[in-house]
């Protein structure tokens, strides 16, 4: 069967104004006055963390229970997008959906997080009583660290908006758009001539944007510590600049070429040689000891996995670690479904469900645990040999100093230094690709168009870069702030992905 997606396909102008000018309207205020952009967003943020913050926990924890039944229900057996068999391997299509939604803090948050959360325990009951530091809190500070990066984070990028976005596009033909989440409730209304579908279009696009623009600062900002560890070159304003354009020539090129081509190469490449620096740490570090905490921490994550996603003790706390990935996670939301859509086409829900939301997670705690783990090893073994550089200089130093306390340090810290700078490559290639997807309603949007973002989401970092690590902390907080809206559009698909997916089995196995 063929897709009739191409007859709804239009150029969206408005969405493109409108997306783009809060972008370029953010950049021009924050030359105008950083101060200024700053603190309004950390007020704003304050406000959405805490009016919002029980929303975000909400809408994750539901999208994961209801993505397991679809999946391991009878409606697993749909397969997806008018097609009787997948477009690419299984591996291939788990590397691009691992470098994609994992990114560059994959690296930088998996050394800082856990070591963290071992040096100040984090405030929940299970943990109370615990002191810092102590090799009881090992287990918590993993843990800790599983829940922000876990089940709930992937399943909300890519499961029930995959289902409702491929059931819209493929099976209906309606335009690979934000907006076509809201096709089982409004139909054809939603498409055209439709303030509220470019409203949902704008936002999707400008939360997905800061989310990408901000790892993109943060990038050229941390890659150049490294640098300046590895080689003692000096970690300055130029460095910081050179690496990001070096970084978005690459986005450019590899969006331009496609899925199949420079996309689909780079994120295979990154998960074999994330695989090979696993194995390098565990041959080189402690390995009982990142498999035996692993262990521990997966068990208490799974066995009080209700309460500690649920937890709302203490909102400040909250505010600056699990509310703020749940929300940044939902910001890449609709878009994320959109991409995961495009790479899907010819799995099955249940396919789609455990690679997203069981797989993916699994490697990612064990990932955590791998650099974190380490870290928190060298920390017991050595106080301050991780800890001293973290509150220094924060995360980028965190990894730089677990890798030069592992032998062949210097090889160690150039590979994770590459690792990190191609997870954020393929998310900004990815997030191009998808920005455009949405803006042309295509599958295949112009080749101009996807250069053209990735382009435009360096130069605003490059611009926020220069104007000092505040502005992108802010861009960081923004996100959260934008997430608002599109944590309602998410919520939407508690009803039409259940929907969806009762109509393609109705139409792929009658009403058996």
């Amino acid at each position: 069967m063929k897709s009739t997606n191409s007859k709804k396909a239009s150029f969206d102008f408005p969405s493109f104004i409108i997306s783009g000018s809060v972008l370029l309207l953010f950049v021009v205020i924050a030359l105008i006055n950083a101060e200024f952009v700053t603190n309004t967003v950390d007020y704003l943020f304050g406000l959405s963390a805490t009016y919002f913050g029980v929303l975000y926990q909400f809408v994750l924890l539901g999208t994961f229970f209801i993505a397991l039944f679809l999946g391991f229900s009878k409606f697993g057996k749909i397969r997806l997008g008018n097609l009787d068999k997948p477009e690419m391997s299984t591996f291939k299509w788990i590397s691009i959906i691992m470098c994609t939604l994992l990114a560059g803090g994959g690296i930088f948050w998996a050394a800082a997080e856990p070591l963290s959360h071992f040096l100040t325990v984090p405030p929940h009951p299970q943990f109370s009583g615990i002191e810092a530091g102590s090799l009881e809190a090992i287990i918590p500070a993993l843990t800790m660290s599983f829940v922000d990066w876990g089940f709930l984070s992937w399943t909300v990028l890519g499961t029930l908006g995959t289902i409702v976005l491929m059931y819209a596009h493929y099976h209906k033909g309606m335009p690979l758009k934000p907006r076509s989440l809201l096709y089982p409730i409004f139909g054809d209304k939603i498409m055209k001539n439709s303030p509220f579908g470019t409203f949902v279009d704008a936002f999707s696009i400008i939360s997905v944007a800061a989310g990408t623009i901000g790892p993109i600062g943060f990038l050229g900002l941390q890659a150049s510590y490294g640098v300046n560890i590895l080689t003692g070159i000096e970690d300055n304003l130029t460095l910081h600049i050179s690496i990001i354009v070096i970084l978005v020539a690459g986005a450019a090129i590899s969006a331009v070429t496609g899925i199949h081509k420079g996309i689909q190469f780079l994120s295979s490449f990154n998960v074999i040689l994330a695989i090979g620096l696993i194995i390098g740490v565990l041959i080189l570090g402690p390995a009982m000891f990142i498999f035996n905490n692993f262990f521990g921490a997966l068990g208490l994550y799974v066995n009080e996995f209700v309460s500690l996603n649920t937890f709302r003790g203490d909102e400040e706390w909250l505010g600056f670690w699990t509310v703020f990935f749940f929300a940044w996670f939902v910001g890449y939301g609709p878009m994320m479904a959109l991409f995961t859509s495009r790479i899907s086409r010819g799995r099955t829900i249940r396919e789609l469900v455990l690679a997203v939301a069981v797989i993916a997670p699994v490697v990612t705690t064990f990932w955590f645990t791998v650099v974190g783990g380490t870290g928190i090893s060298q920390e017991i073994n050595v106080p301050g040999s991780v800890s001293d550089a973290l509150a220094e200089a924060g995360p980028p130093a965190a990894m730089m100093a677990i890798t030069q306390n592992l032998p062949v340090s210097t090889m160690f810290g150039a590979l994770f230094l590459l690792a990190t700078t191609i997870f954020v490559l393929t998310t900004t290639d990815s997030m191009s690709l998808t920005i455009s997807m949405a803006i042309s309603g295509d599958g295949n949007p112009p080749r101009w168009l996807r250069a053209f973002y990735a382009i435009v989401m360096g130069a605003v970092a490059i611009v926020l870069v220069t104007l000092g690590e505040g502005s992108v902390n802010a861009l960081q907080s923004f996100i959260v702030v934008t997430a608002v809206p599109v944590v309602l559009l998410l919520l939407t698909t508690f009803y039409t992905a259940p929907k969806a997916a009762k109509a393609m089995y109705k139409n792929q196995f009658g009403d058996k």
